[in-house]
């Protein structure tokens, strides 16, 4: 493949590019958000947040453990990816600041390395969004679809595409 192939659909080739990341975050978030929720490791996780000064622990590690599962899927799926992204870059923050900061950057010490990037990911997703090859894409392109067959925006079918602009 030549360069000036690769420049004749730089729209699909960019979207394109926001895949793997995004479903690599997703891959990661789904794994960290179900080992919190797990049945036997929930007692001992919440002991550890408690630990670390986060109060009550098992509603705290409860909610992480929901944000960080919806959050996966969500990214996966390619919907409310801004969303997702704020909720992994607040997760990671906490993650460093209360367990890895201490361990320095290297992740074979316990650092904050991996969480690093796993931010760096949400930030690349929350400035570029889903891209087309996302759920949020053909929503979208379904709530244009209709507004264009009415031949004017109505209240409603407006209030969707902002919504859907503000997702991400």
């Amino acid at each position: 493949m030549n360069v000036t192939m690769l420049n004749e659909q730089p729209s699909l080739l960019k979207s394109a590019a926001l895949l793997p990341p995004r479903l690599s975050l997703g891959a990661t978030m789904i794994h960290h958000g179900l080992a919190k929720l797990k049945k036997e490791g929930i007692e001992q996780q919440a002991g550890m947040f408690e630990q670390l000064g986060i109060k009550p622990g098992k509603p705290w590690l409860l909610a992480t453990g929901i944000t960080e599962l919806v959050a996966g899927v969500s990214s996966i799926l390619g919907i409310a990816t801004r969303f997702t992204a704020v909720s992994v870059i607040v997760t990671q923050a906490m993650a460093i600041a209360k367990v890895h900061r201490k361990n320095g950057f290297d992740i074979t010490k316990g650092g904050y390395e991996f969480n690093v990037a796993l931010i760096a990911i949400a930030l690349g997703t929350l400035m570029r969004g889903p891209g087309r090859l996302s759920l949020h894409s053909a929503l979208e392109r379904r709530v244009k679809r209709k507004e264009l067959r009415h031949f004017r925006l109505l209240p409603r079918q407006r209030r969707g595409s902002v919504l859907l602009d503000a997702l991400g």
